[in-house]
């Protein structure tokens, strides 16, 4: 079987973009189609600036899964592990963009395929001969999808894979909001690198009675302030050997096991549309990574990609190549 730099796991989507910028949601007249879902947007970001990834979702038997494949397929993504549902229906998401701070978006996920992920999936695709295996949060919001996640995570840190946990925290996704924190605190000694914002990070330690879910022994070592950094030191006590904390235009920062700090200065710009930026954040960091860049400049590579992408309308579809993030971050101090 052919090795690759990164397999991703996941949710994928029709995403279907407001053309009527800045129009409330309710007088929206025409959308854009392009193709989303956390791990779908990672792969062909991380491909366009020059990795070897491959995607596990999986489609129903639709058009809208037709739809997906045809893009993929066009833009070299490995799509030949992606399995057809039959009875399930590949999922939407429908989102308006208000500028500079409102983009409400609205999932259709009822009976979708991808949450239909099983082991047998797992089990079919290239997971033992890739370097990165990457994994969404919602995932583990429902059965089998949750288990084969798990499986997946267990198999490929067996395999000597690193395995990369994106948080994706998407509260309408879950059941119970407080069996989001149960399940990543669960599957995070699976994991090496977890890459997440403030809030989602903070979700992952909440306790039952929504206060932050800390033990003396995971913080007493450390001379960090607040929930966050409490939190992170939490989540590094559980098994990771480093969280990304996205920062949006502050760029973001990298918390090592051993305590250390790194900080990775962002790229500013005026804010089209928001969605997305992590997404392109996780592909350029996977390609920086893969590639021995080193913690910073991986983020930093990160970071721009995710300053390039909240300048356009969508996510997937916008992902910048390696040649046009160089031009970016030539007139804004590069990347080191």
């Amino acid at each position: 079987m052919t090795g690759y730099d990164t397999l991703h796991m996941g949710r994928s989507s029709i995403d279907l973009y407001s053309n009527d910028i800045g129009a409330p949601f309710e007088q929206i007249t025409s959308f854009a189609a392009y193709v989303g879902g956390s791990p779908l947007n990672i792969s062909v970001g991380a491909h366009r600036l020059g990795l070897n990834t491959a995607l596990l979702t999986a489609l129903g038997v639709d058009p809208v899964g037709d739809f997906i494949l045809d893009f993929l397929k066009r833009e070299g993504v490995e799509t030949q592990f992606i399995p057809r549902k039959p009875g399930r229906r590949t999922s939407a998401v429908i989102l308006g963009i208000e500028p500079p701070d409102k983009f409400p978006l609205v999932y259709y996920r009822d009976n979708c395929a991808d949450n239909a992920l099983d082991i047998d999936d797992v089990l079919a695709s290239p997971l033992t001969q890739c370097k990165v295996f990457q994994f969404a949060g919602t995932n583990l919001s429902v059965e089998p999808s949750r288990s084969a996640t798990f499986f997946a995570a267990e198999r490929a840190r067996a395999a000597g894979v690193k395995v990369v946990l994106d948080v994706d925290f998407r509260p309408n996704q879950w059941h119970d909001v407080r069996a989001f924190g149960v399940q990543i605190r669960a599957i995070l000694r699976c994991v090496d690198i977890v890459i997440g914002t403030e809030d989602e990070i903070n979700a992952a330690l909440m306790d039952e009675a929504g206060q932050m879910s800390l033990t003396h022994s995971q913080v007493s070592d450390t001379h960090v302030q607040g929930d966050t950094e409490r939190a992170i030191a939490a989540i590094l006590a559980m098994g990771p050997e480093a969280l990304l904390l996205k920062t949006g235009s502050r760029g973001s920062r990298i918390y090592l096991k051993n305590g250390d700090v790194i900080e990775a200065p962002g790229y500013p710009v005026e804010v089209y549309n928001i969605l997305g930026a992590g997404d392109a954040f996780g592909g350029g960091f996977l390609y920086g990574y893969v590639n021995g860049w080193g913690w910073k400049k991986s983020a930093r590579l990160g970071n721009a990609c995710g300053a390039i992408v909240v300048t356009k309308h969508g996510c997937a579809n916008f992902m910048p190549t390696l040649a046009e993030v160089e031009a970016f971050v030539s007139t804004r101090g590069g990347l080191e």
